[in-house]
Protein backbone atom coordinates (compact mmCIF):
# COMPACT_ATOMS: atom_id res chain seq x y z
CA UNK A 1 0.00 0.00 0.00
CA UNK A 2 0.95 3.81 -0.95
CA UNK A 3 2.50 5.56 1.92
CA UNK A 4 0.20 9.32 1.03
CA UNK A 5 0.57 12.46 2.29
CA UNK A 6 -2.68 13.79 3.12
CA UNK A 7 -3.86 16.42 2.58
CA UNK A 8 -5.83 19.00 5.73
CA UNK A 9 -6.84 21.79 3.16
CA UNK A 10 -9.93 21.39 1.72
CA UNK A 11 -11.85 23.93 -1.02
CA UNK A 12 -14.87 24.37 -3.40
CA UNK A 13 -14.40 23.24 -6.83
CA UNK A 14 -14.98 26.83 -7.73
CA UNK A 15 -12.46 28.14 -5.78
CA UNK A 16 -10.31 26.26 -6.94
CA UNK A 17 -10.60 26.74 -10.84
CA UNK A 18 -10.41 30.19 -10.14
CA UNK A 19 -7.61 30.15 -7.61
CA UNK A 20 -5.60 27.95 -10.60
CA UNK A 21 -7.10 30.25 -13.23
CA UNK A 22 -8.94 27.64 -15.00
CA UNK A 23 -12.33 27.60 -16.27
CA UNK A 24 -14.61 25.27 -14.58
CA UNK A 25 -17.07 22.73 -16.61
CA UNK A 26 -18.66 20.83 -13.50
CA UNK A 27 -20.63 21.48 -9.67
CA UNK A 28 -18.86 24.48 -8.73
CA UNK A 29 -20.22 23.39 -4.57
CA UNK A 30 -17.82 20.07 -4.74
CA UNK A 31 -15.43 19.88 -1.46
CA UNK A 32 -12.23 18.76 -3.40
CA UNK A 33 -9.59 17.65 -0.04
CA UNK A 34 -6.74 17.08 -2.03
CA UNK A 35 -4.53 16.92 -5.20
CA UNK A 36 -2.86 13.60 -6.67
CA UNK A 37 -1.57 11.87 -9.64
CA UNK A 38 -3.82 10.51 -12.23
CA UNK A 39 -4.13 6.72 -11.53
CA UNK A 40 -4.41 7.34 -7.83
CA UNK A 41 -6.51 10.34 -7.51
CA UNK A 42 -10.24 9.28 -5.55
CA UNK A 43 -13.31 11.35 -5.95
CA UNK A 44 -12.38 14.18 -3.39
CA UNK A 45 -8.72 14.80 -5.31
CA UNK A 46 -8.10 16.71 -8.33
CA UNK A 47 -5.42 15.34 -10.49
CA UNK A 48 -3.91 16.62 -14.13
CA UNK A 49 -4.22 14.99 -17.97
CA UNK A 50 -1.45 17.57 -19.72
CA UNK A 51 -1.38 15.10 -22.40
CA UNK A 52 -2.51 12.40 -25.37
CA UNK A 53 -0.84 9.75 -22.52
CA UNK A 54 -3.55 10.78 -20.19
CA UNK A 55 -6.49 11.91 -22.19
CA UNK A 56 -7.09 8.83 -23.67
CA UNK A 57 -7.27 6.67 -20.66
CA UNK A 58 -10.04 9.45 -19.31
CA UNK A 59 -12.71 6.61 -18.89
CA UNK A 60 -10.32 5.04 -16.23
CA UNK A 61 -9.97 8.08 -13.80
CA UNK A 62 -11.42 8.18 -10.82
CA UNK A 63 -10.51 11.65 -9.65
CA UNK A 64 -12.76 14.28 -8.27
CA UNK A 65 -11.90 16.67 -11.10
CA UNK A 66 -9.26 16.97 -13.89
CA UNK A 67 -7.17 19.58 -15.00
CA UNK A 68 -6.97 19.48 -18.79
CA UNK A 69 -6.31 21.58 -21.94
CA UNK A 70 -8.49 24.04 -23.46
CA UNK A 71 -8.71 21.90 -26.47
CA UNK A 72 -10.08 18.70 -24.97
CA UNK A 73 -13.46 18.10 -26.49
CA UNK A 74 -13.84 14.41 -24.07
CA UNK A 75 -16.65 13.99 -21.57
CA UNK A 76 -16.11 13.86 -18.00
CA UNK A 77 -17.91 14.92 -15.11
CA UNK A 78 -15.88 17.29 -13.33
CA UNK A 79 -13.69 18.91 -15.55
CA UNK A 80 -11.21 22.32 -15.13
CA UNK A 81 -10.21 23.86 -18.48
CA UNK A 82 -6.43 25.02 -19.08
CA UNK A 83 -4.08 27.17 -20.79
CA UNK A 84 -1.07 24.96 -18.92
CA UNK A 85 -2.80 22.30 -16.86
CA UNK A 86 0.97 21.17 -15.19
CA UNK A 87 1.43 24.60 -14.39
CA UNK A 88 -2.39 24.80 -13.09
CA UNK A 89 -1.74 21.24 -11.13
CA UNK A 90 1.39 22.59 -9.49
CA UNK A 91 -0.40 25.62 -7.70
CA UNK A 92 -3.63 23.10 -6.71
CA UNK A 93 -0.45 21.27 -4.92
CA UNK A 94 0.54 24.40 -3.41
CA UNK A 95 -2.68 24.81 -1.68
CA UNK A 96 -3.06 21.56 -0.57
CA UNK A 97 0.40 20.77 0.81
CA UNK A 98 2.32 24.27 1.70
CA UNK A 99 5.92 23.99 2.44
CA UNK A 100 6.10 23.19 6.03
CA UNK A 101 7.70 25.69 8.46
CA UNK A 102 8.52 25.88 11.97
CA UNK A 103 6.60 27.58 14.74
CA UNK A 104 7.75 30.99 15.24
CA UNK A 105 10.16 31.51 17.71
CA UNK A 106 14.14 31.40 18.83
CA UNK A 107 15.40 28.17 20.10
CA UNK A 108 17.08 28.70 23.26
CA UNK A 109 19.59 26.51 21.57
CA UNK A 110 20.13 28.81 18.82
CA UNK A 111 23.29 31.87 18.85
CA UNK A 112 21.94 35.50 18.06
CA UNK A 113 24.40 37.99 17.77
CA UNK A 114 24.75 41.31 18.86
CA UNK A 115 22.33 44.29 16.59
CA UNK A 116 20.20 41.67 14.74
CA UNK A 117 17.04 43.27 13.26
CA UNK A 118 14.00 40.84 13.13
CA UNK A 119 10.59 40.89 11.72
CA UNK A 120 7.30 39.29 12.47
CA UNK A 121 6.83 35.46 13.28
CA UNK A 122 10.48 35.09 12.69
CA UNK A 123 11.77 31.10 13.28
CA UNK A 124 14.89 29.93 14.19
CA UNK A 125 16.22 26.25 14.63
CA UNK A 126 18.30 24.98 17.33
CA UNK A 127 22.09 25.07 17.26
CA UNK A 128 21.93 27.94 14.18
CA UNK A 129 23.96 31.10 14.25
CA UNK A 130 23.19 34.42 13.29
CA UNK A 131 25.97 36.93 13.55
CA UNK A 132 26.31 40.51 14.27
CA UNK A 133 23.94 43.33 12.06
CA UNK A 134 21.93 40.63 10.72
CA UNK A 135 18.40 41.75 9.43
CA UNK A 136 15.51 38.89 9.00
CA UNK A 137 12.23 39.41 7.38
CA UNK A 138 8.68 38.82 8.16
CA UNK A 139 8.35 35.05 8.83
CA UNK A 140 11.93 34.45 7.65
CA UNK A 141 12.26 30.23 8.74
CA UNK A 142 16.10 29.82 9.78
CA UNK A 143 16.25 25.95 10.41
CA UNK A 144 18.80 24.02 12.81
CA UNK A 145 22.39 24.40 12.38
CA UNK A 146 22.22 27.02 9.40
CA UNK A 147 25.39 29.43 9.93
CA UNK A 148 24.40 33.68 8.67
CA UNK A 149 27.00 35.94 8.86
CA UNK A 150 27.61 39.00 9.65
CA UNK A 151 25.76 42.33 8.12
CA UNK A 152 23.48 39.61 6.01
CA UNK A 153 20.06 41.07 4.98
CA UNK A 154 17.35 38.38 4.78
CA UNK A 155 13.51 39.56 3.41
CA UNK A 156 10.47 38.33 4.11
CA UNK A 157 9.13 34.49 3.93
CA UNK A 158 12.41 32.96 3.24
CA UNK A 159 13.04 29.19 4.07
CA UNK A 160 17.23 28.76 4.71
CA UNK A 161 17.14 24.59 5.03
CA UNK A 162 19.43 22.59 7.60
CA UNK A 163 23.23 23.25 7.64
CA UNK A 164 22.75 26.03 4.91
CA UNK A 165 25.48 28.81 5.32
CA UNK A 166 25.16 32.65 4.35
CA UNK A 167 28.54 34.38 4.43
CA UNK A 168 29.19 37.89 5.48
CA UNK A 169 26.96 40.86 4.06
CA UNK A 170 24.90 38.68 1.45
CA UNK A 171 21.50 39.75 0.42
CA UNK A 172 18.73 37.30 -0.03
CA UNK A 173 15.44 38.92 -1.44
CA UNK A 174 12.06 38.11 -0.21
CA UNK A 175 10.02 34.38 -1.17
CA UNK A 176 13.68 32.96 -1.43
CA UNK A 177 14.05 28.84 -0.66
CA UNK A 178 17.93 28.26 -0.16
CA UNK A 179 17.81 23.81 0.29
CA UNK A 180 20.03 21.65 2.94
CA UNK A 181 23.54 22.20 2.68
CA UNK A 182 24.23 25.00 0.32
CA UNK A 183 26.73 27.45 0.60
CA UNK A 184 26.53 31.61 -0.39
CA UNK A 185 29.52 33.57 -0.31
CA UNK A 186 32.41 31.70 -0.05
CA UNK A 187 35.69 33.10 -2.00
CA UNK A 188 35.42 32.88 -5.16
CA UNK A 189 38.76 31.07 -6.94
CA UNK A 190 41.13 33.16 -7.35
CA UNK A 191 45.15 33.49 -7.14
CA UNK A 192 47.62 35.18 -9.20
CA UNK A 193 50.49 33.76 -10.74
CA UNK A 194 53.74 34.56 -8.67
CA UNK A 195 56.58 32.59 -10.23
CA UNK A 196 56.02 29.17 -9.14
CA UNK A 197 53.59 30.04 -6.04
CA UNK A 198 49.54 31.73 -6.42
CA UNK A 199 49.17 34.70 -4.43
CA UNK A 200 45.11 34.41 -3.07
CA UNK A 201 42.66 37.41 -4.50
CA UNK A 202 40.78 38.56 -1.75
CA UNK A 203 37.22 38.48 -3.04
CA UNK A 204 35.74 41.82 -1.20
CA UNK A 205 32.12 41.61 -3.35
CA UNK A 206 29.16 40.01 -1.90
CA UNK A 207 26.36 37.56 -3.50
CA UNK A 208 22.93 38.72 -4.21
CA UNK A 209 20.18 37.12 -4.51
CA UNK A 210 16.80 38.62 -5.39
CA UNK A 211 13.18 37.69 -4.97
CA UNK A 212 11.28 34.16 -5.79
CA UNK A 213 14.37 32.49 -6.30
CA UNK A 214 14.93 28.62 -5.23
CA UNK A 215 18.24 27.49 -4.59
CA UNK A 216 18.98 24.10 -4.52
CA UNK A 217 20.79 21.52 -1.94
CA UNK A 218 24.73 21.67 -1.84
CA UNK A 219 25.11 24.78 -4.25
CA UNK A 220 28.09 26.60 -3.65
CA UNK A 221 27.49 30.40 -5.21
CA UNK A 222 30.74 32.63 -4.34
CA UNK A 223 31.13 35.70 -4.12
CA UNK A 224 32.57 38.33 -6.01
CA UNK A 225 35.78 39.76 -6.60
CA UNK A 226 34.36 43.62 -6.39
CA UNK A 227 30.81 44.20 -6.66
CA UNK A 228 28.09 40.96 -6.29
CA UNK A 229 27.52 37.61 -8.09
CA UNK A 230 23.67 38.14 -8.92
CA UNK A 231 20.75 35.42 -8.74
CA UNK A 232 18.26 37.64 -10.66
CA UNK A 233 14.40 37.30 -9.83
CA UNK A 234 13.03 33.57 -10.45
CA UNK A 235 16.29 31.75 -10.98
CA UNK A 236 15.76 28.22 -10.15
CA UNK A 237 18.57 25.65 -9.32
CA UNK A 238 18.89 22.29 -9.14
CA UNK A 239 21.36 20.46 -6.43
CA UNK A 240 25.20 20.41 -6.71
CA UNK A 241 25.14 23.58 -8.55
CA UNK A 242 28.15 25.59 -8.57
CA UNK A 243 28.16 29.66 -9.58
CA UNK A 244 31.00 31.28 -9.43
CA UNK A 245 32.28 34.98 -8.92
CA UNK A 246 31.18 37.76 -10.15
CA UNK A 247 28.24 35.32 -12.55
CA UNK A 248 25.21 37.32 -13.08
CA UNK A 249 22.08 34.65 -13.83
CA UNK A 250 19.51 36.31 -15.56
CA UNK A 251 15.89 35.70 -14.48
CA UNK A 252 13.53 32.78 -14.42
CA UNK A 253 16.66 30.89 -15.64
CA UNK A 254 16.65 26.88 -15.36
CA UNK A 255 19.83 25.43 -13.65
CA UNK A 256 19.86 21.83 -13.63
CA UNK A 257 22.13 19.36 -11.56
CA UNK A 258 25.88 19.75 -11.53
CA UNK A 259 25.79 22.79 -13.54
CA UNK A 260 29.17 24.87 -13.67
CA UNK A 261 29.30 28.13 -14.18
CA UNK A 262 33.04 30.08 -14.30
CA UNK A 263 33.70 33.39 -13.23
CA UNK A 264 32.28 36.90 -14.91
CA UNK A 265 29.90 34.90 -16.41
CA UNK A 266 26.43 36.80 -18.16
CA UNK A 267 23.73 34.35 -18.28
CA UNK A 268 20.68 35.54 -19.94
CA UNK A 269 16.84 35.46 -19.11
CA UNK A 270 15.00 32.19 -19.16
CA UNK A 271 18.07 30.18 -20.17
CA UNK A 272 17.88 26.75 -19.72
CA UNK A 273 21.57 24.60 -18.52
CA UNK A 274 20.85 20.77 -18.43
CA UNK A 275 22.63 18.13 -16.40
CA UNK A 276 26.77 18.97 -15.78
CA UNK A 277 26.73 21.68 -18.90
CA UNK A 278 29.47 24.31 -18.15
CA UNK A 279 30.22 27.53 -19.33
CA UNK A 280 33.79 28.78 -19.50
CA UNK A 281 34.87 31.81 -18.05
CA UNK A 282 34.29 35.92 -18.94
CA UNK A 283 31.23 34.70 -21.91
CA UNK A 284 28.09 36.16 -22.45
CA UNK A 285 24.92 34.00 -22.89
CA UNK A 286 21.94 35.43 -24.44
CA UNK A 287 17.80 35.06 -23.60
CA UNK A 288 16.15 32.01 -24.34
CA UNK A 289 19.41 30.10 -24.93
CA UNK A 290 19.24 26.33 -23.90
CA UNK A 291 22.51 24.19 -23.08
CA UNK A 292 22.44 20.66 -23.56
CA UNK A 293 23.36 18.23 -20.96
CA UNK A 294 27.12 17.85 -20.44
CA UNK A 295 27.62 21.34 -23.24
CA UNK A 296 30.39 22.35 -22.52
CA UNK A 297 29.88 26.47 -23.85
CA UNK A 298 33.39 27.75 -24.83
CA UNK A 299 32.11 30.87 -26.63
CA UNK A 300 29.23 33.38 -26.31
CA UNK A 301 26.32 32.19 -27.43
CA UNK A 302 23.28 34.54 -28.88
CA UNK A 303 19.48 34.86 -27.70
CA UNK A 304 17.79 31.77 -28.56
CA UNK A 305 20.54 29.35 -29.42
CA UNK A 306 20.07 25.21 -28.83
CA UNK A 307 23.57 23.93 -28.00
CA UNK A 308 24.90 20.64 -27.28
CA UNK A 309 28.26 18.83 -27.21
CA UNK A 310 31.98 19.98 -25.71
CA UNK A 311 32.98 21.90 -27.31
CA UNK A 312 28.86 23.42 -27.77
CA UNK A 313 27.84 22.82 -31.51
CA UNK A 314 24.16 23.56 -32.68
CA UNK A 315 21.99 20.96 -31.77
CA UNK A 316 20.96 19.75 -34.67
CA UNK A 317 24.43 19.14 -35.76
CA UNK A 318 25.11 17.60 -32.35
CA UNK A 319 21.77 15.10 -33.30
CA UNK A 320 24.07 14.29 -36.42
CA UNK A 321 27.39 13.79 -35.03
CA UNK A 322 26.28 11.33 -32.33
CA UNK A 323 24.83 9.27 -35.27
CA UNK A 324 28.06 9.01 -36.74
CA UNK A 325 30.62 8.42 -34.10
CA UNK A 326 29.42 4.79 -33.58
CA UNK A 327 30.33 4.30 -37.05
CA UNK A 328 33.32 5.77 -36.79
CA UNK A 329 35.16 2.60 -36.53
CA UNK A 330 33.98 0.74 -39.86
CA UNK A 331 33.94 4.50 -41.87
CA UNK A 332 38.07 4.43 -40.54
CA UNK A 333 39.02 0.42 -41.93
CA UNK A 334 37.23 1.73 -45.29
CA UNK A 335 39.25 4.71 -45.65
CA UNK A 336 42.28 2.56 -44.89
CA UNK A 337 41.26 -0.24 -47.82
CA UNK A 338 41.22 2.97 -49.79
CA UNK A 339 44.78 4.39 -49.11
CA UNK A 340 45.61 0.88 -49.36
CA UNK A 341 44.34 0.43 -52.96
CA UNK A 342 45.62 3.93 -54.43
CA UNK A 343 49.31 2.95 -52.57
CA UNK A 344 48.92 -0.21 -55.06
CA UNK A 345 48.12 1.81 -57.85
CA UNK A 346 50.52 4.23 -57.81
CA UNK A 347 53.09 1.62 -57.56
CA UNK A 348 51.82 -0.16 -60.63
Amino acid sequence: MVNRYVSQMTITLSALSEMVGGELRGEGKKIIRGAAPFNVAGADEVTWAGDARFLKKMDACRAGAVIVPQDFNGTYSHLIFSENPYAAFARALAFFFPPQKPPPGISSQAHIGSHVIMGKNVSIGPFAVVGDHVTLGDRAAIHSNVTIGNHVVIGDDVSVFPNATILERCRIGNRVVIQAGTVIGSDGFGYAPDGKTYQKIQHTGIVQIDDDVEIGAGNTIDRATFGKTWIQRGVKTDNLVHIAHNVTVGEDTILVAQVGISGSVTIGKHVIMAGQAAVSGHLEIGDDVIIGPRGGVAKSLPNGAVVSGAPEMPHRKWLKVQTIIPRLPDLKKKIDDIEKRLKELENT
